[in-house]
């Protein structure tokens, strides 16, 4: 009887793990190659600055257009005294419903955006300040919005940040566990009436 339960269990345990891989890994992300196919199906980053980050974001569109991809500017539109609570959400909103496949924000620190952003459900928002922390917040925790600090990172390093995170994959199995567990955190607060 134990045997049969314990069998049971693996059994319930590998169908839940087959389950997940298919939810978690869905379909391709841009971190599965450096740049997009070109044409229609190219991905959809969303991009948006506060008034410090402004210059930053700007460069950043121009490289990442250049580079091939689609790019959604959320704004703001100028160095003018703004808010980045609000473009940190505009951002997070399109990569949580699904609109944008990647999501950058750019603040004077990057940690304001990143906790706004990961208020959205489907989000993870990591701040990044150098090649490992982009690379590791691909591969271990399949981040899908990169926060920047625009008083923190220069524009040449900024860029390397996103060529690198862009074009690191998603790790998968060792770190499948984690990432489900923190979407069943998320799901034990999102409200199912907002």
């Amino acid at each position: 009887m134990e045997a049969q339960r314990s069998d049971l269990e693996n059994q319930v345990r590998d169908v839940v793990a087959h389950v997940l891989r298919g939810v978690l890994d869905g379909p391709p992300h841009p971190g599965d190659a450096s740049a997009p196919s070109q044409g229609a199906d190219a991905e959809r980053i969303a991009i948006g600055a506060d008034h410090g980050g402004f210059e930053l974001k700007q460069a950043l569109s121009a490289q990442l257009v250049d580079a091939g991809w689609a790019v959604d500017d959320c704004g703001t539109h100028s160095t003018a005294a703004c808010d980045y609570p609000e473009f940190a959400h505009a951002v997070a909103r399109r990569v949580g419903t699904g609109k944008c496949s990647a999501g950058i924000v750019v603040d004077g620190a990057g940690i304001g955006s990143a906790i706004v952003a990961n208020k959205i459900p489907r989000v993870r928002a990591a701040a990044c300040y150098d090649i490992s922390t982009a690379r590791n917040s691909r591969e271990h925790n399949r981040a899908n919005v990169l926060t920047l600090g625009a008083g923190l990172t220069g524009p040449s390093l900024a860029w390397q940040i996103v060529q690198e995170w862009l074009a690191t994959p998603w790790g998968g199995d060792r770190h499948l566990r984690r990432v489900a567990l923190i979407s069943e955190v998320e799901d034990l607060y999102v409200r199912t009436d907002a």
